[in-house]
């Protein structure tokens, strides 16, 4: 069984598998594993998808709860069965995680996940070492990428107990609910309150009372909607467009109302000429700002430019988003080299003050959502994984996308994936000609991800 550290990840090679949580019992907190399935905006669909000992199986029976059972050295398992072939279309991810009774995660020793095939054939070990106060814990996922699924070791710890893991995943939780616990919304074993009987045919009409009030609007909805207005007053019905495709898309995601800020990272080496003279860049810029306009308030994005180094050159708004790719073409102008580190450092020092290194949480009240955008390989591999590593203790989101044939970004692959980070930050996906994806196709492939990092951040203490 290969063993990975946390943010690592293997593909699972059977759809009929196991998932394992190992402790040892004498003298610890009880622990009870929990599975939740959730969809592309990383949000149960119904409280038949919270699987625990309550509850012990989805209504598609994908994923199943086996229970405890004793083991060799002392040691108890707990069970999660996942059938990846079974598992609803609409479901992309599968989490898998556990609560302590009676105490925290740091006082339970031998700790540890194993994913095992059906036959018990081994696929991956993680090893709980980092545990401290935390009552509740996601140890790691199933998710689907290209196609494929893949197992990741998360180890993401709640102080909050399994209510505030529900919670990150769209589980409600009453309000008398006991600390450690959460009930699914209308979970078929969650108590309900009797309802009150009908009143007899003959009984008098009671009087009428006014309607509720309309739900105040937020000021961020209130933004969007002067935000639609200007677009239109102003003349800029293509980016209106836009901007009302990424409204699908980010709804879908659960990020309607969503506010963070967006900066554009764009390739400029000799060999995105040809992308920059048949306008591909400039209609790929059109589709950053149409997102930035629904996330960032300030109506822009800020821009960071990589060649032979990076450049920071200010903001791309509506005020000058027309012909702005060729204006960058001319000046600064095309590099002979691609140094992704070069801009990265500019970006990080922008918004956090520094590029060097970070070992600790930086907690902000807004993220940083970053497109990062290259047709090529960077010249400084060793500086850029040390640049992903210390900006995973930031709340900054890295959005990698490659132009170009399929396979041809194997170190971007490496990235999305890099272990040895506090909380995975980043996203990869990859298209030959921007121009053959709909507009909507694109928005999703660009926030497919990024939920899952928010509620990552949340809970790792780098947003408040």
């Amino acid at each position: 069984m290969a063993k990975i550290s946390k943010g690592g990840n293997t593909p699972v090679p059977t759809a009929e598998l196991r998932a394992v949580l190992t402790w040892r019992a004498a003298g610890a907190p009880d622990v009870d594993a929990s599975a939740l399935l959730l969809n592309a905006a990383g949000k149960v669909r119904t409280e038949a998808d919270f699987v625990f000992y309550n509850q012990p199986s989805d209504a598609a029976g994908a994923v199943r709860h086996d229970g405890k059972r004793p083991a060799a050295d002392g040691l108890v398992t707990d069970t999660i069965r996942v059938n990846l072939a079974a598992m609803p279309p609409d479901v992309e991810r599968v989490v898998i995680g556990a609560s302590a009774d009676g105490g925290t995660f740091g006082q339970v020793p031998g700790l540890a996940l194993h994913v095992v095939s059906a036959q018990g054939g081994p696929i991956a070990e993680f090893d709980i070492d980092e545990a401290s106060t935390e009552t509740a814990f996601l140890f790691g996922e199933f998710y689907l990428r290209g196609g494929a699924w893949k197992f990741r070791a998360v180890g993401q710890g709640y102080a909050s107990g399994l209510t505030g893991l529900a919670t990150d995943f769209g589980i409600e939780v009453a309000a008398d609910d006991a600390p450690g616990t959460a009930t699914a919304p209308n979970a078929p074993n969650a108590p309900t309150a009797p309802t009150a009987p009908s009143a007899p045919p003959s009984a008098p009409a009671r009087p009428s009372t006014p309607p509720p009030s309309a739900p105040a609007v937020s000021l961020k909805k209130q933004n969007l909607v002067n935000m639609e207005k200007r677009l239109a007053q102003e003349g800029h019905p293509q980016l209106l467009n836009l901007t009302k495709q990424a409204a699908v898309s980010l709804e879908k995601h659960g990020l309607g109302e969503h506010t963070a800020r967006v900066a554009l990272c764009l390739d400029i080496s000799y060999s995105m000429q040809s992308l920059f003279k048949r306008g591909k860049v400039q209609a790929l810029a059109e589709r950053v700002l149409s997102l930035g306009l629904r996330f960032d308030d300030n109506a822009a994005v800020d821009v960071f430019l990589f060649g032979s180094r990076g450049h920071a050159v200010g903001q791309l708004g509506l005020g000058e988003y027309h012909g702005w790719a060729e204006r960058i073409r001319k000046n600064p102008g095309l590099e002979g080299s691609t140094d992704y580190a070069g801009a990265m450092r500019l970006v990080r020092e922008h918004y956090f003050g520094s590029s060097g290194p970070r070992h600790q949480p930086l907690a902000n009240d807004l993220p940083v959502y970053v497109m990062f955008i290259t047709d090529g390989q960077t010249t400084s591999r060793d500086a850029t994984r040390e640049q992903m590593t210390y900006s995973s203790f930031e709340p900054i989101f890295w959005q990698f996308m490659g132009l170009g044939r399929p396979g041809g970004f194997s170190f971007l692959e490496e990235l999305d994936d890099l272990t040895g980070r506090y909380v995975d930050n980043a996203d990869f996906f990859s298209v030959q000609d921007p121009a053959n994806v709909p507009d909507g196709q694109l928005y999703d492939m660009m926030t497919n991800e990024y939920p899952g990092w928010l509620a990552r951040a949340r809970s790792q203490g780098l947003l408040i």
